[in-house]
């Protein structure tokens, strides 16, 4: 009972995350992750071509509705072993997007929250928490499941 409890509630905490991170995103037209992309400290050729302005428009839609649906499959428990994958890799894009090995930030040494999120996806998604109190437990879709 103890483990239900706990994927639930690291299910939906993590979903709210990505969501409120999606959500705000989408209803703010100023955002952009031009900024962001410009001034990566790894990899800068490759995170400046999802700034080119050809790219920035799809950059810009992946991350604000990857986001959000992310949320929304982990809130809801329906395809997270669907949506973990693309989450991953969404995370680890973030954290390479600032790494400065093996500082991803000023405050973390190798690990920051986005190794925390990756970690957290992989075992919600591992071990199937959709089925503790979330609609992967009632629908039947194998793609979903």
């Amino acid at each position: 009972m103890f483990s239900k409890v706990s994927f639930f509630l690291l299910r939906v905490s993590l979903g709210w995350i990505f969501f409120y991170a999606g959500i705000t995103k989408i209803f703010n037209s100023q955002w952009s992750a031009e900024g962001l992309l410009r001034e990566a400290s790894s990899l800068r050729p490759f995170f400046q071509w999802f700034a080119h302005e050809n790219v920035l428009p799809l950059t810009n839609f992946v991350n604000e509705w990857g986001l959000t649906l992310l949320g929304i499959s982990l809130i809801l428990g329906v395809g997270i072993r669907l949506s973990f994958i693309p989450g991953i890799i969404l995370m680890f894009l973030y954290y390479l997007l600032r790494l400065d090995f093996p500082y991803p930030n000023p405050q973390s040494f190798i690990v920051d929250q986005h190794i925390v999120y990756i970690f957290s996806l992989l075992v919600l998604g591992s071990f199937k928490a959709g089925r503790y109190w979330g609609l992967d437990g009632k629908i039947k879709i194998k793609f979903l499941n």
